[in-house]
């Protein structure tokens, strides 16, 4: 064999391992989360998990991503540790899949036109062709994603009937068939298959490259069986290796995953070889071709999946007393699990979970703020609004790194403008947060000093602070629900808001020049005022990105935000007129009647 057989091969393993990646990330990318989805929710007794482990890692052509996603989940404690037993061992069933296909290279019956269509040296040109024109020239919606699944694909079989082509020359080296004898070896063959299978990345490649190699007619049954047992072992490292840092569920998922392929396949290996001593089997000495290794392969984790299923509450147990002790508490970014770069859809998912997380945090924080100015002063309330404050400067860090993180990898459109909706609203949150805490600081400044405001301002703060409160709530309400009627709903609130400010300015700088109010308490009203109406400024920010994200397409907000605001605060808009006469009457007109009846004592 000359060196420019060497380079054909290695090259030919490069791109059928090229196309492989390809392919799950296309397949990854169309399915928007929503394979995801079924796995948090459908996953109610182990039976259901392995229907469901089965079918997405069937879809997606990676075991190891499914297991990794599990990790993410547990880590993030969106599933519990039991649930994903099931889901782990439906993944080794998932995985033959891509063995079953590749193992179309072995029809060899050119009488019939659709099997001729079917060899990789013809099927796999075609996808390519049909892939690359719906990538390059058809960019709407998903059409991009799926030309990336039949990219890879096409080079899938294009490497395959590469690798094919380039081991040819193999079945007569005496050299190979030496290498494959000691692998009969089950501990060194076992060894070796999840050696490779550990550097791959992924059994379903080994596999696929097993079989190319079963075509030179070399590889029998007492080779090949050590070598599949052992990529089930190695495929486990990629879960083990992603646990690292976790917390303890996670460890153990990935432990359950480890566990749960080794006893399978030591189990299996033993049984094997005990028998074939025992009876000595006619297929031991066997050629395989790629059908016969595909149905092993499958056959395999079937068998796996049956021995250990009943024991799936042993295995939980097992790694709970090699991982003991409580699960960690979860931390304010949990579900900022970088396990889920790889799929951004589920990344957004959780990136849209926590800047919702942050609103709560923001509102709680409001409130407290406005107890301890207007009602009783606490220090253990003051001691939870900073400790609030400091989670929500660590979660916008957080999503700003894990944001940017994610526009590293190759992101839709949506998934881009999703990103940058993210990013205005978590620090339009965070910095609403930030005006709760100068509240908050108001509140001591005056309790210290032993300062109170007279019983005119305490109502009109009580009013203006109601209405703000309002805004927050129905600005978070409208982004966690992506509402466009709740959204409508904000910016009329607002503009109350600016009116109570200003209206509020004015009487407050009246009682200072009349005297019924000292120039300290009056600094700490004005101070009040401003940071009050900055909350409800942001408060409108987070209601426009969804404004504009759920509009009819022909409404000026898509156009122009400046154009529509605009338009709406000068009488252009019957809507915005009468929930702005709404909340008017709600929260200023009471005030005017306040002022009235003090003016008159």
């Amino acid at each position: 064999m000359n060196a420019t057989n060497v380079i054909s091969m290695l090259g030919s393993i490069a791109l059928f391992l090229f196309g492989m990646s390809t392919m799950t990330d296309g397949l990854a990318q169309v399915s928007s989360g929503r394979l995801e989805g079924i796995l948090e929710r459908l996953t109610s007794n182990v039976f259901k998990g392995v229907l469901l482990g089965a079918l997405v890692t069937a879809i997606i052509h990676s075991s190891a991503t499914t297991t990794v996603m599990c990790v993410g989940f547990v880590n993030a404690g969106v599933m519990k540790l039991e649930q994903t037993v099931g889901i782990i061992m439906g993944a080794n069933i998932g995985t033959t899949v891509t063995a079953q296909i590749l193992r179309l290279a072995s029809i060899s019956d050119n009488s019939n036109p659709i099997l001729t269509a079917l060899q990789p040296a013809i099927l796999g040109p075609v996808l390519a062709v049909i892939g690359i024109v719906l990538y390059m020239f058809i960019s709407k919606g998903s059409k991009k994603s799926v030309g990336q699944i039949f990219i890879g694909m096409g080079l899938l079989f294009i490497g395959m009937n590469s690798m094919t082509l380039a081991v040819a020359p193999l079945q007569n080296e005496p050299w190979l068939a030496e290498l494959l004898s000691a692998l009969t070896n089950p501990v060194l063959g076992m060894l070796v298959g999840a050696v490779l299978t550990a550097i791959l990345q992924s059994s379903t490649a080994f596999t696929g490259i097993l079989q190319a190699l079963s075509t030179t007619g070399i590889v029998r049954f007492n080779m090949a069986i050590p070598l599949i047992m052992g990529q089930n072992i190695g495929t486990t490292l990629t879960a083990v290796l992603s646990s690292a840092g976790a917390n303890k569920n996670a460890k153990r998922t990935a432990l359950i995953h480890l566990f749960f392929n080794v006893i399978g396949s030591v189990f299996f290996l033993i049984l094997f070889y005990a028998g074939n001593a025992i009876v000595h089997f006619d297929f031991w000495e066997s050629v395989m071709d790629m059908g016969t290794i595909a149905n092993f392969h499958l056959i395999f984790n079937l068998a796996c999946t049956s021995l250990l299923l009943p024991f799936n509450k042993q295995l939980v147990r097992l790694v709970e007393k090699l991982v003991p002790g409580e699960a960690n508490q979860l931390e304010d970014v949990s579900v900022l699990d970088e396990r889920f770069l790889s799929t951004p859809s589920v990344a957004l998912e959780r990136s849209h979970d926590a800047v919702i997380r942050m609103g709560d945090y923001a509102l709680s924080n409001y409130r407290l703020a406005v107890d301890l100015l207007l009602g009783r002063y606490d220090t253990k309330a003051l001691e939870r609004i900073n400790e609030t404050e400091i989670a929500l400067d660590k979660m916008e860090n957080a999503l700003d790194n894990y944001l940017v993180k994610l526009t590293d990898r190759p992101l839709s459109l949506q998934d881009s403008a999703h990103v940058s909706e993210l990013l205005h609203t978590l620090s339009d949150f965070e910095r609403i947060g930030d005006y709760a805490v100068n509240v908050a600081e108001c509140a001591t400044a005056l309790h210290e000093k032993n300062l109170v405001f007279s019983p005119q301002a305490v109502k009109e703060l009580e009013a203006l602070t109601g209405a703000v409160d309002e805004t927050i709530q129905k600005a978070l309400d409208c982004y966690r629900e992506r509402s466009y009627e709740l959204s409508l709903q904000v910016e009329p609130l607002e503009e109350v808001v600016d009116l109570m400010r200003d209206e509020l300015r004015e009487r407050h700088v009246e009682r200072i020049k009349a005297g019924a109010c000292t120039i300290e308490l009056g600094a700490q009203f004005l101070e009040l005022l401003i940071n009050l109406e900055r909350i409800s400024d942001h408060c409108s920010n987070v209601a426009i990105v969804i404004l504009r994200q759920t509009a009819p397409k022909d409404d000026l907000v898509h156009i122009d935000t400046h154009a529509y605001t605009h338009e709406l605060h000068h009488g252009h808009n019957p809507l915005f007129e009468q929930l702005y006469a709404k909340s008017k009457a709600k929260y200023y007109e009471p005030l005017e009647k306040t002022e009235t009846s003090a003016t008159k004592k």
